[in-house]
C-alpha cells in the first residue's frame, strides 16, 4: 500500500516540514520539524493526532537551523530520538551561532544527533520501506528519503522545483552536490515526485528535462 505524505510550511524560511504515515497501521514519520512556536506545533499535533498516527522516527534531512527549530518539541512530545547523518553534527551543536548569522536573536540550545543514518538504511512504516540516500553538497550530511514503492523523494534542500540547494554556506560543495542528484536522483525513475525543503513539489522527470542547474 502506498505510504500517505503531508507537508505543513513553518517558520520566517517557508520551510516544508513532512508528515509520512502508513494507512493501515498509522505509523508515521515527522522529518525536518520547523515549527518555531506554540500555534505551530499545535498545527503540527492537530494534524497528527486527528489522523490517529503514530509517530515512529523523527529525522532530519540536514541540521541547518530552518529545519530544527521543532526538534525538541517532537522529541519530548513523542518520546522520539533524532536520526540524522553523522556529519550534520556540528550544524546541530552550533544552531545558535547559524541563528545569529541569520540576524536573528533568540537563545537556542544545541542538538545531539541520537542514532545515525546513512547510504542504504532504511526505515519501516507499516510494510512500506524508506531508503536512505547520502547526497551531501548543500551540507556534508545531507540525506534523501526515497519511497521506491510510493514513487516519491523527500529531498531536503538538496533539489528544488528548477533549481538546487545552495552551496555557499558552511561547508557547502557545488561540484558534489551536482554530482550526487546526477547520479542518485536524476537515475530515480521520471514519475518520482520531489518533495523539497522549501517551494512547491516537482518530479524526477521535470527535473531532468527542464532544471537548468543540472
Amino acid at each position: 500500500m502506498a505510504l500517505k505524505i503531508h507537508n505543513l510550511e513553518f517558520n520566517m524560511f517557508g520551510e516544508n516540514t513532512y508528515i509520512v504515515w502508513d494507512e493501515a497501521t498509522r505509523e508515521a514519520m515527522i522529518v525536518d520539524p520547523g515549527m518555531i512556536d506554540p500555534a505551530e506545533q499545535y498545527t503540527l499535533t492537530t494534524f497528527i493526532s486527528d489522523r490517529g498516527l503514530k509517530p515512529k522516527y523523527l529525522v532530519n534531512t540536514h541540521m541547518h537551523l530552518d529545519h530544527t527549530f521543532g526538534d525538541e518539541y517532537v522529541m519530548a512530545k513523542y518520546n522520539l530520538p533524532l536520526l540524522a547523518h553523522e556529519a550534520e553534527t556540528p550544524f546541530g551543536l552550533n544552531r545558535e551561532a547559524q541563528a545569529r548569522s541569520f540576524g536573528i536573536r533568540m537563545v537556542i540550545e544545541p542538538l545531539q544527533i541520537d542514532s545515525t543514518l546513512q547510504e542504504g538504511d532504511k526505515l519501516t512504516l507499516g510494510k512500506a520501506e524508506i531508503e536512505i540516500l547520502h547526497v551531501p553538497g548543500h551540507s556534508p550530511g545531507s540525506i534523501v528519503l526515497y519511497s521506491p514503492d510510493s514513487q516519491f523523494i523527500i529531498a531536503g534542500d538538496v533539489l528544488f522545483r528548477s533549481s538546487i540547494g545552495r552551496t555557499d554556506l558552511a561547508m557547502g560543495n557545488h561540484e558534489q552536490l551536482i554530482y550526487g542528484i546526477r547520479n542518485k536522483l536524476l537515475t530515480l525513475p521520471d514519475a518520482t515526485t520531489v518533495y523539497p525543503g522549501h517551494g512547491s513539489k516537482t518530479t524526477i522527470g521535470y527535473e531532468r528535462q527542464y532544471n537548468p542547474y543540472l
